[in-house]
């Protein structure tokens, strides 16, 4: 273990854990007071966030899979997918997808045009992925060159991203690799200050890391929440304190953070015997369920002033061997069928969203916008590239997104 896990209190679990706890609970308790159930119908927003890593191995610093194993594992996934999820769809035929998260440092200009290429054909959209500074601490110069370098390679080399009316420039998602952001774990997987101000200077409009896995040094203190920086972008962590996005408030800070759900489940079924902590996870040991799906809404992760539009950003690991069975497989398709089945009972109008449809939706919301939370999946960031048509999924390049 390097120093800097050693300062974040990675390498003590019984410290790890009581500054997890220190750091969240008090946001939870509060929350769990003050926010409640809105009544009738309520639109979802389901976002699924992959950390998507062919190179996946078990276990902190294992290495990467060799080359032909990461082949492979892709290949595999872009067959089986749709074949198990094309007849899943919202209520407005939107198919259900992964928004694919690549990591940076592991760009592989073949991997990266097979991916793309699946997401070109409907199934889902690539963003930026970025593990640094794993054995030490890395350099802000050497962050934004590998950023800018990555991003202009999946934009103008696979036609991935987004972009601005206007502006030429490509805009992208972002997901901290450990869950690092802004070296906010005090130098452990990360070490750059002012990342997010790098961010910013590079064409990101979101950050879709939190929550953090469960009892992580990097957990903040605010959760549940859709928020604005409260801080300099150029301070280190300027994420951990916040503005929560209104209704008729523009947003004014980019990026802005979309988290994930975090509560308490006192499921007795869980390993521990005492329930677990819900952090939007999607893996092997615990799959998606309706159960599930109650404490993501019951979060009420919302736009102040538009509680009827709730957004759930959930997370996973696609590639990693011991989840994609349960990724591909039957627990996932449970689910789903159970999800939109029950949909019409429970209130719900679904929304299979990207992530950066999910972002623009935000900003609608942000702006005053009303009606159709899915006509708003293109407000002001535009994917620069066809898309499969929906009456017609099978066919591409059909449509243009101006």
């Amino acid at each position: 273990m390097n120093d800097s896990a050693n300062k974040s209190g990675m390498g003590n679990p019984l410290i790890r854990k009581l500054k997890y706890a220190a750091s969240c609970l008090p946001s939870y308790v509060w929350q769990r007071l003050t926010r409640h159930a809105v009544g009738g119908t309520v639109h979802l927003m389901i976002t699924v966030a992959d950390h998507f890593e062919p190179s996946s191995m078990p276990g902190f610093l294992a290495g990467y899979a060799p080359r032909d194993v990461q082949e492979k594992r892709l290949e595999a996934w872009c067959k089986e997918y749709p074949r198990k999820f094309d007849g899943f769809r919202d209520a407005e035929g939107q198919r259900f997808n992964h928004t694919y998260f690549y990591p940076a440092e592991q760009y592989d200009k073949d991997l990266v045009q097979r991916l793309a290429d699946f997401c070109h054909a409907g199934w889902g959209e690539v963003e930026v992925h970025f593990h640094h500074g794993l054995t030490e601490p890395t350099t802000a110069e050497e962050t934004e060159k590998q950023l800018i370098s990555f991003r202009d390679a999946l934009a103008h080399d696979h036609g991935c991203l987004s972009y601005e009316q206007g502006d030429a420039s490509p805009k992208y998602a972002f997901i901290h690799g450990n869950f690092t952001l802004a070296n906010c774990a005090n130098g452990f997987a990360c070490g750059v200050d002012n990342e997010m101000q790098l961010l910013a200077d590079t064409g990101c409009y979101v950050d879709m890391t939190y929550p953090t896995a469960v009892f992580h040094p990097a957990q903040i203190a605010m959760i549940n929440s859709i928020y604005e920086c409260g801080l300099p972008l150029g301070q280190r962590a300027p994420q951990r304190r916040g503005r929560k996005l209104r209704t008729g408030r523009p947003v004014g800070t980019f990026p802005f953070l979309v988290q994930g759900p975090w509560m308490m489940d006192f499921d007795r079924s869980a390993r521990s015997g005492w329930g677990r902590i819900e952090n939007g996870a999607l893996t092997k040991p615990n799959p998606p369920s309706l159960r599930r799906l109650s404490l993501w809404k019951e979060a009420g992760i919302t736009i102040m002033g538009r509680p009827d539009w709730i957004f759930i950003k959930l997370h996973t690991h696609g590639m990693a061997p011991d989840d994609t069975e349960t990724m591909l497989g039957a627990p996932v398709q449970r689910f789903l069928k159970d999800l939109i089945e029950g949909a019409s009972d429970r209130k719900e109008i679904l929304h299979f969203v990207s992530a950066r449809e999910m972002a623009n939706i935000v900003l609608a919301a942000c702006d005053g916008r009303e009606g159709n939370p899915g006509d708003f999946r293109d407000y002001r960031y535009k994917l620069g590239r066809a898309r499969v048509s929906k009456a017609a999924p099978e066919t591409a390049g059909l449509a243009l997104r101006t």
